[in-house]
């Protein structure tokens, strides 16, 4: 038997805060960082390199942010540069994105889906498909599994 069987010290515990009433998913702390500003996604398409542009609005997505203004600002950048892109490049491009940014773009076109417009419509399917292809169909459960929306 133990020493002291009359031990109390395990009940200073408090499990209702585990409750699942009350349970909060780890929400990842604010970012102060903006991401990348307009004027630099834009200089990176004047001077043809869509490919740097994508990767650095990948990166700092606003995935676990609350601010629905940084987000509409990120999901219009990715629009610009997703529409920069000629069909042929679009290919080359999806090959280029490892499988974490290919998630990230995927929650982007399922966005663009549901805010459906005539101009980027056949853009976000072209983009799609190739995106599909190089990640394969699980990049589409991931993204739409995944509670952290963009």
């Amino acid at each position: 038997m133990s020493k002291s069987s009359s031990a109390r010290e395990f009940r200073k515990v408090d499990v209702d805060k585990f409750d699942e009433d009350v349970f909060q998913d780890d929400q990842a702390e604010e970012v102060q960082d903006q991401g990348p500003s307009e004027g630099d996604i834009q200089q990176l398409l004047m001077s043809k390199k869509n490919n740097e542009a994508l990767k650095l609005l990948l990166e700092q997505a606003p995935a676990g942010s609350k601010n629905k203004e940084r987000k509409d600002k990120a999901f219009d950048l990715i629009i610009r540069v997703l529409t920069a892109y000629k069909s042929s490049e679009v290919e080359a491009a999806a090959k280029s994105l490892n499988f974490h940014e290919i998630d990230v773009l995927m929650k982007y076109i399922y966005r663009g889906f549901s805010e459906p417009s005539d101009s980027y419509c056949a853009s976000l399917l072209t983009w799609h498909d190739k995106l599909v292809a190089h990640g394969g169909h699980g990049s589409i459960i991931r993204v739409l599994a995944d509670r952290k929306t963009v």
